[in-house]
């Protein structure tokens, strides 16, 4: 018997899930990204792709990374525009983690020649944290 036979189909959701954090009082960046993301387009059902870029400075709780993946998977077969889907997500992970602060950045594919990227942010990035560079994923 394979072990492959065990498995349980993955589904998306949009349950974020969140665990205590390791450090707290300590103060640190951690950042997320995934160049797999796809929804619809809410006018034409067309796809749009994009990188999700997730950075956070994190107070007593830190998203756990599959509820992410499945969270981000939720939105495939959703007509969404680009600056809802984004602020959308940054509601989302307010709400369930209460950070210090946020950001959420989509840079989404071109489509009719025109390339877009949202932004949103939540909360004041500490100081210390300011030079502190998005790396590349």
């Amino acid at each position: 018997m394979s072990t492959l036979d065990q498995r349980v189909s993955t589904q998306p959701t949009k349950a974020l899930e969140a665990f205590e954090n390791p450090r707290p009082g300590a103060t640190y960046l951690v950042e997320c990204a995934t160049r797999e993301f796809t929804c619809l387009c809410p006018l034409t059902g067309q796809p749009d792709f994009a990188r999700i870029s997730l950075r956070y400075v994190p107070d007593s709780k830190c998203v756990e990374l599959k509820s992410f993946k499945l969270y981000l998977w939720s939105y495939r077969e959703e007509g969404v525009f680009h600056e809802d889907v984004v602020n959308r997500m940054l509601a989302d992970l307010v709400a369930i983690l209460d950070p210090i602060w946020i950001e959420v950045r989509g840079d989404f594919e071109t489509r009719g020649g025109i390339a877009t990227a949202v932004s949103a942010r939540h909360g004041v990035k500490p100081d210390t944290l300011e030079d502190v560079d998005l790396l590349d994923f």
